[in-house]
């Protein structure tokens, strides 16, 4: 079946093979391009494929080099509420943000989706490696390169949207297909870091929104070590750049274990201290029907992080995740993604962490 197809296309050379498969496909495709900035020079530029003029450029060069008609949408609005000013506030609530994670949930699944639907496309067609069969998301074939954890926040009536092309391949073997196809950016470097931070100094990027704010470092006893200029500027499982005056009794070094924005205080402590034996995440969005109970599936925390057998069960509208082995530098505001095998059961929002003591 012919399906009218807008294909994403962020200037990388994923998104381009994404779009010129959908074609080949037979599907009636159409290519754009998200302008993500109302000052483009302002997002990173290089080795990005994302964001920058440079990358609108590569993207056009791509749809003339499939055949395809091809456009810029302007979203700068959607994405600074949504994603820049939710990454800010989400650092000043004692949280971590996953920008990329939201830009899948709120831009390219949700704006840009409901765009192409209002003018008449069927499915959005993007360069994530992932594999949708119309009712379960799995896994791509590229372990190394799998995006399946950024999609999980997407409900099923969003994927049942999408088209995702590049799920069986490697990422190899997409450069070289890039090349066959005459697409000029086939060796173009992959995107990374955060893309609206121009010099990747995200403490610097929050110290201008949020301003100064000092506050004590402190150890697991509340003795106070030293003093930050913002809470914000922390994550769980921090190592460098805490700036102490004195080492540790033992002299074993010190990681952020806790970020309280109600006292403003940043806790610090020895690395065991981390480890984390339940979680509790909320807004769950399940890709089929919740379990009835518990259930043993593994979880993924981070986006490229370690997978963990665990035992999830829904409970409102959070769900319940006790760890087999404890994992450490758990954050509030990351992902828990569900698995059973390669097949995702879903996703929430971590909210708390507990330590259960041997």
């Amino acid at each position: 079946m012919t399906l009218r197809v807008l294909a994403a296309m962020s200037g990388g050379v994923d998104s381009a093979v994404a779009a010129a498969r959908a074609a080949e496909m037979g599907h009636d495709v159409t290519g754009v391009h998200m302008a993500l900035s109302s000052n483009p020079q302002s997002y990173r530029t290089g080795a990005r494929g994302c964001c920058t003029l440079e990358d609108s450029r590569d993207a056009r060069r791509a749809a003339d080099a499939i055949g395809i008609p091809f456009y810029v949408w302007d979203l700068a609005e959607r994405f600074r509420n949504d994603v820049i000013e939710d990454f800010v506030s989400e650092y000043a609530a004692g949280r971590t943000p996953n920008p990329c994670l939201r830009c899948n949930e709120k831009i390219k699944f949700q704006a840009l989706l409901d765009r192409a639907v209002a003018l008449g496309f069927d499915a959005v067609c993007t360069g994530h490696y992932a594999r949708w069969d119309g009712a379960v998301l799995r896994r791509a074939v590229d372990a190394g390169k799998d995006q399946s954890y950024v999609l999980a926040v997407c409900t099923p009536e969003q994927l049942s949207r999408a088209i995702f092309p590049l799920g069986d391949t490697t990422k190899a073997d997409i450069r070289l297909e890039a090349e066959r196809r005459g697409i000029q950016i086939a060796k173009k470097p992959d995107s990374h870091d955060i893309c609206f931070i121009a010099d990747g100094d995200t403490r610097s990027f929050l110290a201008e929104r949020l301003g100064a704010a000092p506050g004590p470092i402190v150890d697991v006893d509340g003795a106070e070590l030293g003093e930050h200029e913002g809470a914000y500027a922390y994550t769980i499982g921090q190592r460098k750049g805490l700036r102490l005056g004195r080492p540790a009794p033992d002299g074993r070094p010190r990681y952020v274990l806790d970020i309280s924005p109600v006292t403003n205080t940043v806790t610090v402590g020895p690395r065991e201290a981390l480890d984390v034996h339940e979680i509790t995440a909320e807004r769950p969005v399940w890709l089929g029907e919740p379990p009835a109970g518990p259930v043993g599936c593994q979880v993924q925390l981070r986006a490229h992080g370690e997978v963990h057998d665990c035992t999830a069960e829904p409970a409102g509208d959070a769900v319940r995740i006790r760890l087999d082995r404890p994992a450490r530098g758990v954050a509030a505001g990351q992902a828990a993604v569900l698995y059973v095998g390669d097949r995702v059961l879903g996703s929430a929002t971590i909210s708390e962490t507990a330590r259960v003591p041997a």
